[in-house]
């Protein structure tokens, strides 16, 4: 048995210790784009304590960490640090960072999901010579082979969102972290290796398979970085970090920072990890994230999907000899159009964008456009760009808030007519979360449009959950994901009430306006 085994073994034992034993507990954080959130959990999943802080700077994620901590900690009434048994660490994708090997000294702030300075160099690649000879080959292949994986490399093409070529560009353009590349003294890591890093003072260096097979070079199908890719693009394999089990022993919090050395024993992307928490275990379960942007998952089983361009082979999470693989499509804009409106003194407080939409028979022709980061599959545009469409002397304020509701759900109509085509596996359920499933009229639009029931969970921050029950399972603080699923809450079912018809002369119309705001940037 190894050390980690046994010390799996030893929690158990522990956890069926006489009650009169100090309650233990385990600890979810979720590093997202516009929130950092902290939950405690007991036994039966409830949350005993939280804190959150919004706008908080990515840099600054680590160095605040110990105050969203220790907030957490003080909220949670009688819950003192040494209760915790372990932590598990959620975060948002693809956003990446280097530093100092030695010194541990960040070159940059992080790159974001949403960065854009890599379009053009996108764009080049996917038109280049190299990528063209890739594609050629490769359909060859296939067609000699029959090789599956050969199929999806001949569709595979870069895009903005991959930390590929927004990495290339910082090794291209940042002077500090070429040398350091030459001087063998540079590390790359996403939010979650960066966060490991900086809580266990540099002992531990890291990523998990869910956070690597997002970034654009790693081969899911082989189980590791990408020879291929990072070759070709010319991106070091001594900078990456090594790739871990999602549910692991990561290491321990310092002790210096909260005065008991805390286990980390789970890392996970923050989709995968809203997957987990929504008990999305079986092949054919869906997942509808809508926050910052939507984010549509598929349970695909033990093997990645072969995709046809649209949606993304990923791996979901790995747990000793578990492998649970997904396919991934999302749209970039979705909170952040609502935050935007807010913004503009549209409403006050996003909670009336439901009643504001609801009080109109419809939009009356007004369009909206979600695409500040661009518009990602199935139209793949960087440049395309945000807009409204079909204003009149007539148009108020509520017309145009029910435009951006509306423009969410057509986007999930979008994104699951394309699973339907690519992902030949039938959906057993639908299950959404995030902020924006908070508003009935997306959710009951979104049922309508695609004809099926979405089930919204009692609690929507299913990415801290998500990560608190890896974690919990680690240590043994639950036995196995059949324990898991009985401790799900479902708040609300929505069923279809409309046919999707009903709505299919306002989607042309959305359709159309999208098409006029693609390619608004292009310079050539």
């Amino acid at each position: 048995m190894s050390g980690q085994q046994a010390g799996a073994e030893q929690r158990r034992e522990e956890s069926s210790a006489p009650t009169s034993s100090p309650s233990r507990f385990v600890l979810g954080l979720d590093v997202g784009s516009t929130v950092i959130r902290c939950h405690v959990y007991d036994r039966t999943a409830r949350v005993r304590g939280s804190s959150a802080q919004k706008g908080l700077f990515v840099i600054q994620a680590a160095l605040g960490l110990k105050t969203e901590l220790l907030s957490a900690g003080m909220t949670a009434a009688g819950v003192q640090m040494n209760q915790i048994v372990g932590l598990g660490i959620s975060t948002q994708r693809a956003t990446f960072i280097t530093w100092n090997k030695k010194t541990g000294h960040h070159f940059h702030n992080f790159i974001s999901w949403q960065d854009l300075r890599a379009a053009e160099l996108v764009k080049s690649w996917n038109n280049s010579l190299i990528m063209k000879l890739l594609h050629g080959a490769t359909k060859l292949l296939h067609f000699f082979s029959r090789n599956k994986v050969m199929l999806t490399v001949s569709r595979f093409t870069f895009t903005t969102q991959h930390v590929t070529l927004r990495l290339v560009w910082i090794l291209q353009n940042l002077p500090e972290v070429k040398k350091a590349v030459e001087e063998d003294n540079c590390c790359f890591g996403t939010i979650d290796t960066w966060l490991l890093y900086k809580l266990t003072k540099g002992s531990s260096y890291a990523t998990d398979y869910s956070n690597a097979s997002t970034t654009g070079f790693f081969d899911p199908y082989a189980m590791r970085w990408s020879k291929l890719i990072a070759t070709m693009v010319s991106i070091p394999f001594s900078i990456l970090p090594p790739v871990r089990d999602t549910s692991y022993n990561f290491g321990s919090v310092d002790e210096e920072i909260f005065g008991v050395p805390i286990p980390v024993v789970a890392l996970v992307g923050d989709q995968q990890s809203a997957m987990f928490g929504e008990c999305c275990f079986e092949t054919g379960d869906v997942k509808l994230t809508m926050g910052t942007g939507t984010f549509l998952d598929i349970n695909t089983g033990k093997t990645p999907q072969h995709v046809n361009g649209g949606f993304y082979p990923l791996i979901g999470w790995k747990i000793g000899h578990e492998l649970v693989c997904l396919a991934e499509g999302n749209a970039g804009d979705t909170g952040t159009a609502i935050v935007w409106a807010q913004k503009l003194d549209l409403f006050t407080d996003a909670a009336e964008t439901e009643k504001m939409a609801l009080s109109l028979e419809d939009s009356e022709g007004v369009y909206f456009v979600p695409s500040f980061s661009g518009l990602q599959a199935p139209l793949n545009d960087p440049c395309a760009c945000a807009s409204f469409m079909g204003l009149k002397h007539s148009t108020s304020k509520y017309h145009l808030v029910r435009a951006i509701l509306e423009s969410i759900a057509f986007r999930n109509k979008q994104l699951y007519d394309m699973l339907q085509r690519e992902i030949q596996i039938p959906v057993t359920n639908i299950r959404a979360d995030g902020g924006v499933c908070n508003n009935a009229f997306v959710m009951q639009m979104t049922s309508d449009l695609i004809n099926e029931k979405i089930d919204r969970p009692a609690h929507f921050d299913m990415s801290c959950l998500g990560a608190a029950s890896l974690a919990g399972l680690a240590v043994g603080f639950w036995a196995d994901k059949e324990e898991l699923q009985k401790l799900r809450q479902s708040e609300m079912v929505f069923k279809p009430q409309r046919k999707w018809q009903e709505y299919e002369v306002n989607m042309e119309n959305w359709v159309k306006a999208v098409k006029r705001s693609m390619n608004w940037y292009n310079k050539t």
